[in-house]
Parts: C-alpha cells; sequence; structure tokens
C-alpha cells in the first residue's frame, strides 16, 4: 500500500505555465495539480531533476513567478516544489478556494 506522505494536499488545477531554465530555456507546459508547498506540470522537453527554475502561471487572482526545484519526473509529468514563499499568498488562496470547491462535490470523496 502506498502512504501518502505530502505535507499539502494537491488540488487539480490546469492552466498554462512557462518554465525558464538555465540550462533549457524556455519551456511551455500545463499545469496538473497544485499544492500550498508545489505543482506538477506536463512539459513535452525535459529538465533535470534537481534543477532550479522559474515558474510563471495564472491563478485566478492574477499572475505568479516563483522559483522552484525540479523534485521528480514521470514520462513527460514533472513536480516541482516551491523554494521561495508565496509572497502575496495567492498560491494559498488558490488552494483554498480548491479544496471548499472539492468538498461540495460528492464525486471527489
Amino acid at each position: 500500500m502506498l502512504i501518502e506522505s505530502r505535507i499539502h494536499p494537491r488540488y487539480p488545477f490546469q492552466v498554462d505555465i512557462a518554465v525558464y531554465c538555465r540550462r533549457t530555456g524556455l519551456l511551455k507546459g500545463h499545469t496538473a495539480d497544485i499544492s500550498e508547498s508545489g505543482i506538477s506540470a506536463i512539459l513535452t522537453l525535459e529538465v533535470e531533476v534537481g534543477d532550479l527554475v522559474q515558474l510563471e502561471f495564472v491563478l485566478p487572482s492574477g499572475p505568479v513567478s516563483i522559483r522552484a526545484l525540479v523534485r521528480h519526473k514521470t514520462a513527460f509529468r514533472y513536480g516541482f516544489q516551491f523554494v521561495e514563499p508565496d509572497a502575496q499568498g495567492a498560491i494559498k488562496e488558490t488552494c483554498w478556494r480548491l479544496a471548499i470547491e472539492h468538498d461540495r462535490h460528492p464525486e471527489s470523496k
């Protein structure tokens, strides 16, 4: 049995994302889910686990630009861990709203 060891729950969240990496340049993709501590995205080009990147994406409250570490990769899906504070609290607010929305849908339980 797989035990989930994440500190923050993940919520489905799909928007376009730009990933800036010194080694590979600009990569574009789509997010899959988000939490207060990170985000996952599907990218068509590769970044390496351990790379420090700049992420840019849009939340309902507006655009976000935040540094993150590439934590894992499965095929074309990447997991990014935020490495700087959510300065305006926009990510935390979005996760809070997604949690409320998730709890309203019976199929999500």
